[in-house]
This record gives C-alpha cells, sequence and structure tokens, in this order.
C-alpha cells in the first residue's frame, strides 16, 4: 500500500533535507573515522528510515518500490555508509522474512527492524561463493530439533554490528546427493557463531564488513527462513531483485549529485579566460553524464512500477544494477576529469566519490554475472515462446 501523495511528498522533503543539512557536512569526518557518529544513527531511528520498506502492520513505513527507489535518490546524495546504517535493515536483511518469513518470524523480528531496536544483515557470500551464489558450501546438519552449521561467509555489509544474520548454508536432500540451499534466521550471540576483523576497503568508508564464521553453531529447526527445507536460493534471489534497484537508485542519485558538482565547477572555473564550460570537450562530459544519468534513472523508475504491478522483473532488475552501476562509475570519472588537479584532491570529494562508486559494479551481482543472467533469460523467454 502506497502513501497518501502529501505525506509521501513530506517524507521526501526530510529526507532531502536531512542529507543536506546533516550528513553532507559529515562526510569527511566519517571519511577520517571511517565511523558514522552514533547520534546520527539514532536520529535515522526517529525519522523512520530503518523502516521504509517494512510493511506498516509490522511498524514500518511500507514503500512501494517505486516509493522506495524515489527516496533512494536522495540519500544517493551524500555518502553511501549513511545509507548502509539503515539499508540491510530495509533490503536485504528484512526482505527474506517479509516475502517468505512465517508468521511468527514476522512479528518476532520486523517490528524491532522497523524501528532499528536490531541491525540485520545477509550472510550469502563466501570465500569459494560469490558469484557462483548456488555453489556456497556453509553446511547445516540435522540432528533432532536442532541444526549445526560450520563455514565461512565473506564480506559481509554490517556483520560488525548486526543483531541478526540471514544465513544460507546447504542441508541434506535424499533426492539431491549435493543437498539444498536453506535459509536460517541466526541471533549474533549464538554460540559458534564469530566474526573475523573488520576488512580494510578502497572506498566506502563508515560502512563495515567482515567474515562471519560458524564452528558447530546450534540453532533451533524454528530458525529456518519460512520454515521449510530448500527454499533459500530461491528466497535469496526474490530479494536481489529488489536489493539490485535499490542500488540501482543509488547509483542514480550519487550521479545526479556528481554531474551537480562538475556542473557548478564547470561554470566558476576559468581558463584562456573563460570558463571551462564555455569549451565543448568539457560539455560533451557534462551531455554524456546527464543523458546516460536519465536513462538510468527512467530504467529504475519503470522496473519498480513493474514490481509494484506484480510482474517478474528478474531481468529488468539486473539490466537496471548493470547499467546505472557502470553509468555512475564513467560519470564519476568525467567528474575527476572534469575538475582536473582539484579532482584528484581529497579536499574536493570527488575522488573519495570515484572509490565509493567503484564497489557498485561487484556486490550483489557483478557486471559480468548481469550479462549472463539478461542473456540466458533472454534465451529461455525465446525458446518458450517458440
Amino acid at each position: 500500500m502506497s502513501l497518501e501523495p502529501e505525506i509521501f511528498q513530506q517524507l521526501l522533503e526530510t529526507v532531502r533535507r536531512f542529507v543536506k543539512e546533516r550528513l553532507v557536512p559529515l562526510e569527511a569526518e566519517v571519511s577520517r573515522s571511517d565511523r558514522v557518529p552514533g547520534g546520527v544513527k539514532q536520529e535515522m531511528r526517529e525519522l523512520g528510515f530503518f523502516g521504509l520498506s517494512i510493511p506498516q502492520e509490522f511498524g514500518g513505513l511500507g514503500l512501494t518500490m517505486e516509493e522506495e527507489v524515489r527516496v533512494t535518490f536522495e540519500l544517493g546524495r551524500t555518502s553511501p555508509a549513511f545509507r548502509s546504517v539503515f539499508g540491510t535493515n530495509n533490503g536485504i536483511g528484512s526482505q527474506g522474512i517479509v516475502m517468505d518469513g512465517t508468521d511468527e518470524q514476522k512479528r518476532h523480528y520486523l517490528p524491532r527492524l522497523a524501528t532499528g531496536d536490531i541491525i540485520s544483515s545477509f550472510a550469502l557470500t563466501e570465500p569459494e561463493a560469490g558469484s557462483d551464489a548456488a555453489s556456497l558450501r556453509t553446511t547445516a546438519r540435522r540432528e533432532g530439533e536442532f541444526y549445526i552449521l560450520n563455514g565461512t561467509k565473506r564480506f559481509i555489509t554490517n556483520a560488525p554490528y548486526a543483531d541478526l544474520f540471514t544465513v544460507f548454508a546447504r542441508t541434506e536432500s535424499a533426492s539431491r546427493p549435493e543437498g539444498v540451499v536453506t535459509a536460517f534466521l541466526i541471533d549474533a550471540r549464538t554460540p559458534g557463531l564469530s566474526l573475523g576483523k573488520i576488512d580494510r576497503k578502497m572506498g566506502q568508508s563508515g560502512s563495515h564488513t567482515c567474515d562471519v564464521i560458524f564452528e558447530d553453531c546450534k540453532v533451533p529447526a524454528s530458525a529456518v527462513l519460512g520454515g521449510t527445507e530448500g527454499q533459500g536460493f530461491k528466497t535469496a534471489m526474490k530479494v536481489l531483485d529488489r536489493g539490485r534497484l535499490h542500488i540501482s537508485a543509488l547509483c542514480v542519485g550519487m550521479a545526479e549529485r556528481l554531474i551537480a558538482y562538475s556542473l557548478s565547477y564547470a561554470m566558476q572555473r576559468k581558463q584562456f579566460g573563460q570558463p571551462i564550460a564555455e569549451f565543448q570537450l568539457i560539455q560533451a562530459m557534462l551531455a554524456d553524464s546527464r543523458a546516460e544519468t536519465y536513462a538510468a534513472k527512467c530504467m529504475v523508475l519503470e522496473t519498480a512500477r513493474g514490481k509494484d504491478r506484480g510482474d517478474n522483473v528478474s531481468t529488468d532488475a539486473a539490466c537496471c544494477k548493470m547499467f546505472a552501476s557502470e553509468m555512475v562509475g564513467r560519470v564519476a570519472d568525467r567528474a575527476v576529469q572534469i575538475h582536473g588537479g582539484a579532482g584528484y584532491m581529497e579536499e574536493y570529494g570527488i575522488e573519495r566519490a570515484y572509490r565509493d562508486v567503484r564497489l557498485f559494479r561487484i556486490y550483489e551481482g557483478t557486471t559480468q554475472i548481469h550479462q549472463i543472467l539478461i542473456a540466458r533469460n533472454m534465451i529461455k523467454e525465446a525458446l518458450a515462446a517458440a
């Protein structure tokens, strides 16, 4: 159920003002300290940011997909570290429960996720199973009314301070010797669950990842997401469809901000007696960035509307993620070029954005994996129509 138009516009204005007045001034500090101030996290809780996409019946705002991406366009105008604080609660950390959780699991977890009382994390990637998510090796062995988990998850966002993990592991199957993928909801304090050291990354300071290690980690059978074994991979793919649209919208927001900064700089910076914005090669870079960003925005909005209608948007979501993440990389590169030497300097923030956006082409499916997915879906659809 979508919000009333007036209420949604108020939400957009609140997010826009919070980003501009509160978050943007903190970006340099977050970059230096590699942490988001606790006070800002509390303000985000009070503004309802942790429950943007969680259904209203569980205390969230219950935004539609279109509403969510429109809010995310605004969130993209600041460091991605801020969005990461509450992003998993709205996306990959909660949507598995929203889509496939039992009634009891929804009542138990979603209200606390919506308020930010607990932080969730999505533990799928492994040392030997990143793009090839179906080959994960973490195991969950059934012993009576419990499961024993063993394995390691890698590069898990928000893991250092997560309270709840959605963990994907391989359970035994009589019909499939390799087993089937099952999702589990696991409390971070469960004995046998431990964390690796926080990763040092190229960019996105303030957003933290680390390994999540399971060593004879014993969880009750009630921890199985949805109460049924073997549904984990389907759940993961459905969650990632929504997550990919969210990331695509974030890329659009970041690109729009970089364009605004580049245009402003080009109109003020003078060379050869005139603003560099008057030079046609600078104009070409600005125009290319504007056109590509507009195309990505249209793709994201149209696909979000399709998802809200109940259409199967897996292929289109992959198209959005592939195009938008590549697009923002090109826009960031042009922004550095337009700023010249200033673009390479820390004080302007352009070099930070250049490093931050590089990750978007990798997580939630690399560009290359999306190319394969899109092409395979095209072939499958053509064969079905033949």
